[in-house]
């Protein structure tokens, strides 16, 4: 697999020893901004077919004889009409830039090429193959990129359940399958010349597993381009007043980002808008005065976020550790009752956490504290 970065370089190689490259990647990784690039440091023009939504015959649809001299008579066989095409608008472009501009390089972005029908693609053959529509040759001038949603098929995407349609052999064989992966370092690279918003930016510098997550829930989920369209919305949901703004963050975050990570951002997000993110939580000398003055001055559902972020980044901040789980069980005993049995239940869920903390609690006191605490928010809750 190659970087953004690394295929930058990889792309114009291919296509200047003659050949056709065919990036593969996950939905949204950049893709499409990739070839932009591309276009951009060969100083070629772009042009773009999406194939998933062409049909067959959209780039050649044959017409009926124009003109009297498209007519064939012949002295036994009687007249012929000599069928003509209409090219789709893309091709005529395209020709109609190679006359303008002789010389110039072109690039021709066969995006979703495998989201294509199997009619299409075929379709699409002599065009990858002999760089050829029928009658009509394309000018030197043109190079072609494919760009392909991982398939079932390919190497290394054997458990991948993307809608493809599998291309021909032949296809296969004269193209260059180059398979594209996210990168943080480039995105963030990208990011902070793309008016990316800052929180956007900090949360996948210090969550990077979260740009485009392997194991993910199985509807939606984060792809480098959903965080793009995350940052878009917040920066608009800014010029909303305070209390919509909080009805819907949470709705806005699950609907590009997945239940799991969306949930996990918009915990991010008020605990910086409060002020106190775990760094300061934990990774001060002392719990200061002036945290925990934040942390009562904060809304009930505010302090439920924030300790709901902690809990959900017990693996860089285990509870089980003294010191994590003296300073959490600090922030727990100034909240209200009913917040409190709300965190012992969040805890109770995560599989051997009590019982992990209750082995802690044997060796280390500030353990102790902590465990003592749940199992008396337990015992209050249950005799109520």
């Amino acid at each position: 697999m190659l970087s953004y970065q690394a295929l930058l370089t990889a792309v114009p190689v291919v296509l200047a020893a003659g050949n056709v490259p065919a990036i593969v990647g996950e939905t949204g990784i950049g893709k499409s901004a990739l070839v932009q690039e591309v276009a951009q440091q060969m100083g070629a023009k772009l042009f773009t077919t999406v194939v998933s939504l062409s049909e067959k015959g959209d780039l050649a649809m044959p017409v009926p004889p124009l003109t009297e001299r498209a007519f064939v008579k012949t002295s036994q066989y009687g007249e012929l009409a000599d069928v003509q095409f209409g090219y789709t608008h893309t091709l005529i472009e395209i020709i109609q830039w190679a006359e303008a501009h002789p010389g110039q390089p072109i690039i021709w972005f066969l995006d979703e090429f495998n989201r294509g029908t199997q009619a299409v693609q075929s379709e699409l053959m002599n065009l990858v193959l002999q760089r050829r529509i029928n009658t009509l040759q394309l000018p030197n001038e043109v190079k072609l990129i494919l760009a392909e949603n991982p398939d079932a098929t390919m190497a290394g995407f054997e458990d991948s359940d993307y809608g493809v349609v599998s291309g021909d052999a032949a296809i296969n064989d004269r193209t260059v399958r180059l398979v594209m992966r996210a990168e943080v370092a480039d995105w963030l690279k990208w990011a902070k010349t793309a008016s990316i918003l800052p929180t956007v930016q900090q949360f996948i510098a210090e969550n990077p597993g979260q740009l485009a997550p392997k194991i993910h829930d199985a509807d939606l989920y984060p792809t480098p381009r959903a965080w793009q369209r995350v940052s878009q919305n917040l920066a608009s949901l800014a010029t909303v007043n305070v209390a919509d703004r909080s009805e819907i963050q949470l709705e806005l975050l699950v609907g590009d980002l997945g239940e799991t990570v969306g949930r996990e951002f918009d915990h991010y997000l008020t605990q910086h808008q409060v002020g106190l993110t775990a760094q300061a939580i934990y990774d001060s000398t002392t719990l200061s005065t002036a945290v925990l003055d934040q942390f009562r001055a904060a809304s009930p559902d505010q302090q439920q976020t924030i300790m709901t972020g902690l809990i959900d980044q017990r693996r860089q901040y285990p509870l089980t550790t003294a010191h994590v789980a003296l300073r959490f069980n600090a922030l727990l005993a100034t909240m209200p009752a009913d917040g409190q049995v709300a965190v012992a239940l969040r805890l109770a869920e995560i599989p051997q956490l009590l019982e992990t903390l209750a082995d802690a609690a044997l060796t280390q006191p500030g353990c102790r504290q902590l465990y003592d605490q749940l199992t008396t928010i337990g015992l209050d809750n249950a005799t109520k």
